[in-house]
Parts: structure tokens; C-alpha cells; sequence
């Protein structure tokens, strides 16, 4: 799974910075990208024990709990 950089680029703006190095861009797409994977899996691990193959909100937000950020 990958960010598109242009919108890895307007996040980092939106959170306050005027200019956006490519590698600033691409480094903060990896943490992204890790983060977004280790909470799926997580989600996922959730919705199947209990019996479920569909991810839920409350999985998500269950996960956010137990996934530590990279």
C-alpha cells in the first residue's frame, strides 16, 4: 500500500509546514504506510476473533489501542 506523495505533501502542510522536501515526503509515506499496515492487521486479528471476516469501527478503534506507532 503506498500514499500517493501529493497527498503525504498536503497532510505535512495541513500540520503546518510551508515547504515539503520530496524526502521529508517520502519518509513520512514509510511511517505512514507502516502505521496503516501494523493497524490493519490488527483490525483484522480483532474482526476474526470474533468470528467475523467484515472490519468494523469498533476494530479499527480497538487496534488503535494495542498498535504501537512505528
Amino acid at each position: 500500500m503506498e500514499f500517493p506523495l501529493k497527498t503525504v505533501e498536503r497532510v505535512l502542510k495541513e500540520a503546518g509546514a510551508k515547504r515539503v522536501s520530496k524526502d521529508a515526503a517520502k519518509e513520512f509515506e514509510k511511517f505512514m504506510e507502516d502505521y496503516a499496515s501494523a493497524l490493519c492487521k490488527k483490525a483484522k486479528e480483532l474482526a476474526e476473533l470474533r468470528g467475523k471476516k467484515t472490519i468494523k469501527e469498533k476494530d479499527i478503534l480497538t487496534a488503535k489501542n494495542h498498535v504501537k506507532q512505528p
